[in-house]
């Protein structure tokens, strides 16, 4: 977003700069202190927690910054912030509470705990980023309703391929053309991943081995593309999406949609696997207008019915920043539920599974989840992939079978239950929850 750096600009010369803080210290954490810290004039990242310390005071290290002050209350917290000291907490809480903070950046990739630091930094009128497909995707709509009656901005952020794919979307909408597909380009698609089969490349990047199976699996496209339906009204076209595998560059793969059916779905959210350029995003689009339509012939994108309009990367946590300064200066979401939830992501057996086991987390090696369309979703009774973990199957499931609420049990007290069931109750229609008893 090209004005957010002279208001950055503005914020740096005024002496005023946005205060943010972050939860989370891992990989990509630490990747958003070193940007913000070292190459955002105009923010800074004045608060980190981590459930482990050690790992809050290294993401400062690593991006310079030694003298860190460790606060075990709200009031050590506003007191460092004063004196301009950067500071560090095993207690989350605490930056969703403090004054002297304008917004959170999320980076735990939890649900249950993910979703308590929202809802408190929501009352305490935060404004929230998430690097968090997962909750997004399970509890999104119903978060963005609280933020709105707060008065917040809750967002995805630039970056990650979702919020990559919504600049996208909204600058093709600004010149006039209807997109109807937003495709997301993968190098590898395989639900029976695990840990153990990935543990290599993790190690190689210094990443977490479920991390990295959720994306191998397709469990953390599925969130991604979610999101993505959600924010637009896009719907997906069959379980699971389309999922090409073509070779060739995404411009050549416009001839491969119905246009029709994409029109009568009101547009789609897809993947391919190892299309070109990659890994990037696309947008396939139309125009009504032949005039236009001679136009964007003569400027090379071809003679329609569908226009390509790609991405050719997408750089996680380099525009992190851009999302804070967008909601904190412009009020403006890279990536929100427009309302109710378009499109979930479904638990799915990656192995037979046995009555009496407790379903493990995303990226492990029991469940990968799959895209559909909510309104089936209820119809269904399914289980939402982000709701899954530390559930008790009552029955025998059979891989590759989607589970439904009545396969499980679910744990005692979740707060990600409270809220996908308020969310089921304010967004969907009665006779939609009648078919889902």
């Amino acid at each position: 977003m090209i004005i957010v750096d002279k208001a950055l600009q503005a914020r740096a010369a005024l002496g005023k700069p946005v205060k943010v803080a972050m939860i989370g210290a891992g990989f990509m954490g630490r990747g958003i202190a070193n940007q913000i810290i070292n190459s955002v004039p105009g923010m800074e990242l004045v608060a980190i927690s981590n459930r482990h310390i050690d790992s809050a005071k290294r993401a400062y290290s690593e991006a310079g910054i030694e003298d860190v002050k460790v606060v075990s209350s709200v009031v050590d917290l506003e007191d460092a912030l004063i004196q301009g000291k950067y500071a560090i907490t095993e207690d989350a809480m605490l930056l969703c509470e403090a004054d002297g903070i304008d917004a959170i950046i999320e980076v735990t990739g939890t649900i249950e705990y993910a979703a308590h630091l929202v809802m408190r930094a929501i009352a305490h009128q935060k404004h929230i980023i998430l690097m968090n497909a997962e909750l997004d995707g399970t509890i999104g709509p119903i978060l963005k309703l609280h933020a709105d009656r707060a008065g917040v901005i809750l967002t995805a952020c630039d970056g990650d391929q979702p919020g990559v794919e919504m600049n996208l979307y909204r600058f093709v909408k600004s010149i006039g053309l209807t997109p109807l597909l937003c495709g997301n380009i993968k190098g590898l698609q395989d639900p029976y991943r695990n840990p153990t089969t990935q543990a290599g490349f993790a190690q190689r990047w210094g990443q977490n081995p479920a991390m990295v199976t959720s994306f191998a699996d397709g469990t953390k496209i599925s969130f991604e593309q979610a999101i993505v339906a959600n924010g637009t009204g896009m719907k997906v076209a069959k379980r699971g999406m389309l999922g090409y595998e073509y070779t060739g560059h995404v411009d050549e793969m416009t001839k491969m949609y119905d246009i029709d059916q994409l029109k009568e779905l009101g547009g789609i959210v897809d993947y391919v696997v190892g299309t070109k350029p990659g890994p990037g995003v696309f947008v396939f689009a139309t125009h009504e207008d032949p005039k236009q339509r001679h136009y964007l012939n003569l400027y090379k994108l071809g003679e329609g019915p569908l226009y390509s309009f790609y991405t050719p990367y997408h750089l996680c946590h380099f525009e992190v920043p851009l999302s804070v300064a967008r909601a904190v200066l412009f009020h403006d979401a890279v990536l929100a539920p427009i309302a109710g939830p378009i499109v979930d992501v479904v638990a799915t057996a990656k192995i037979d599974l046995k009555a009496g086991e407790t379903l493990d987390g995303i990226g492990y090696y029991m469940t990968y989840g799959q895209c559909e369309n909510s309104e089936i979703v209820q119809q269904e009774n399914l289980l939402p992939m982000g709701i899954a973990e530390g559930c008790t199957l009552k029955r025998d499931i059979s891989k590759d079978q989607v589970l439904t609420y009545d396969d499980v049990e679910l744990p005692e007290g979740r707060l990600c239950d409270k809220l996908r069931a308020e969310q089921l109750t304010y967004f969907v229609p009665a006779k939609t929850l009648v078919l889902a008893k």
